[in-house]
């Protein structure tokens, strides 16, 4: 069995740097290509049937060349780039050029070996542009309104202003609303009966739910509750001494905003209506935590739920 070859690619929108491994410990050869399809033929040429490519998550940027590395064979890790930075941190790598970069990931891809990245299903990046254009809508729309909210606490009013602000508001409130309905429509056709299974969550509602099959690619991304959390950046780093809690309670950022947001609403609802959730917030209250970090222990308890529903055919039940 031959030995597996990590090779670190720092991609950008225009190019992307490679760190090959050579023959000496620890060494890379560095080497750059054109982000295009000449460039990924030419790269291509310096792989072997072992290679293992690990690249950041950058934008949009490597998703043609995994996509390209996958089309032919080659086993490609997918990172998010938070993690290359900690990684980074911890070995005290400071320097940072394109060079350099490339040569951290592959040495990231090495010593933790990534899982293995596959492209998405059609339907689920439809859903990943959905939710995406709905998220630039649910902006323009708070910034609306906070707009709206100054014009009228200033006291002056200028009708014309204030039609216009009105207009704007209900022409995004309904592009939202568009928008869900899609958003709704393809998560039924795909994933109707996990949809209704993670609702019976006391707490998940409708766009929690579909947020959760989408970023969880129908559960089938993650192996353990473990991963999801600490992909969501729900991992509490709290300074605590005793019953006490000291400072504010902070919460990993290396998952993703959206998911996180809307699990805090969730957990806001589970406290009073999902009893496992209603026991832990009361537990750790009466034990001197204060409500936000017991909140967001509710969001951690929430999403370890809703992967035992996802993973299984069982709905919630309380006991």
């Amino acid at each position: 069995m031959e030995t597996k070859v990590t090779v670190g690619i720092d991609i950008s929108k225009n190019s992307f740097d490679v760190a090959l491994p050579t023959t000496t410990k620890d060494s890379y050869r560095h080497l750059q290509f054109s982000n295009n399809a000449e460039g990924f033929k030419k790269f291509s040429a310096h792989l072997t049937p072992n290679s293992n490519c690990v690249m950041e998550a950058s934008g949009v940027y490597y998703l043609q060349l995994a996509s390209y590395l996958h089309q032919q064979g080659m086993i490609v890790s997918v990172v998010n780039p938070l993690t290359i930075k900690r990684f980074s941190q911890m070995r005290l790598m400071r320097t940072k050029t394109d060079k350099r970069d490339s040569a951290i990931i592959a040495e990231y891809g090495k010593v933790e070996n990534p899982i293995e990245w596959k492209p998405r299903a059609e339907h689920m990046l439809q859903l990943q542009q959905l939710q995406a254009l709905q998220d630039n809508f649910i902006g323009q729309s708070t910034r609306l309104k906070n707009q709206q909210e100054a014009f009228t606490e200033s006291g002056i009013k200028n009708k014309i202003g204030a039609k216009i602000l009105s207009k704007e508001i209900e022409h995004i409130t309904k592009q939202i609303e568009l928008v869900e309905e899609e958003l709704t429509t393809i998560t039924l056709a795909f994933h109707q009966d996990l949809f209704q299974r993670l609702q019976t969550i006391k707490g998940i509602g409708k766009r929690a739910a579909m947020t959760l099959i989408l970023i969880t690619d129908g559960f089938e991304r993650f192996e353990n509750s473990k991963q999801l959390c600490a992909y969501v950046g729900l991992s509490p780093r709290i300074f605590e001494s005793g019953t006490s809690v000291k400072g504010k309670v902070k919460i990993c950022k290396m998952g993703m905003a959206r998911m996180r947001k809307l699990l805090y609403l969730c957990a806001m609802r589970a406290r009073t209506c999902n009893k496992a959730c209603k026991e832990m917030f009361e537990r750790l209250t009466e034990r001197g935590k204060n409500g936000k970090l017991a909140l967001i222990a509710i969001a951690n308890k929430l999403l370890r739920q809703a992967f035992v529903i996802g993973k299984s055919q069982m709905i919630y039940k309380e006991f």
